[in-house]
């Protein structure tokens, strides 16, 4: 079995440009770059990841090597420059996004509409929800722009200001009214039940663990209708 390019990458400096690049991987490695410091760059034909501008070589050489280690500590294939080499593994924590996956996981296994409504008021709470922090954070850093001089800065704030209030507020208060629906459903559903593991002294199957049906199986795709009558004749 070919083995995924998405656990292979190359962090070396640019033969022509001298840049410190970072090549490869998949969005777990990317955001690994990313918390160590790396810009992601994205290109019509490519994706790549590169130093911040304004650092010494130094500076460079010291996020590479994090990198290498951190990309490593997690089972990732690093080719790099032998500067960038190191046994060093640092320890990986649960990211602050691991709790919000976390919800994606538990409404795939969800079997009623209640438990369904739980899951999405952890979105939606007005007080202490994930899309009422996320508005406060956008907000948070529209003030630190507020502050930070330059002349586009204004711009870059308002412009996130627009974002929380057109867009966030947006979604929140659409999924609210979608958990306010799942709340008053009152229903199972009719695909997914919870497992008892318990099988039946009637079950023929000795190989069996558990009473659930097998998953329904996919219907083929019907056969494409053919052209009408003349349809691909040509003309002349």
């Amino acid at each position: 079995m070919p083995r995924s390019t998405g656990r292979f990458l190359a962090i070396r400096r640019d033969p022509h440009s001298g840049e410190l690049l970072a090549r490869g991987g998949d969005f777990e490695a990317h955001s690994i770059l990313q918390r160590a410091g790396f810009v992601a760059v994205v290109r019509l034909h490519e994706s790549y990841h590169r130093a911040p501008v304004g650092l010494t070589e130094g500076e460079e050489s010291r996020l590479a090597i994090d990198a290498v280690g951190r990309l490593r500590a997690v089972g990732y294939h690093v080719d790099c420059d032998e500067r960038f080499d190191t046994e060093a593994r640092p320890a990986a924590y649960p990211t602050l996004g691991a709790p919000v996956s976390h919800l994606a996981e538990r409404l795939r296994e969800a079997t009623d509409t209640a438990e369904a409504a739980n899951i999405v008021t952890e979105l939606t709470a007005p007080h202490d929800g994930i899309l009422a922090g996320f508005e406060e954070t956008l907000g948070a850093l529209a003030q630190f722009f507020d502050g930070l001089g330059d002349a586009s800065d204004p711009y870059t704030a308002g412009r996130l200001r627009y974002l929380a209030d057109e867009y966030v507020r947006v979604i929140r208060s659409d999924l609210a009214h979608t958990r306010e629906q799942l709340a008053d459903r009152h229903a199972p559903h009719p695909g997914r039940r919870a497992c008892t593991e318990q099988v039946p002294d009637h079950e023929p199957e000795r190989s069996a663990v558990c009473a659930c049906p097998p998953p329904p199986r996919a219907l083929p795709a019907p056969a494409p209708a053919p052209p009408p009558v003349g349809a691909t004749r040509l003309r002349r």
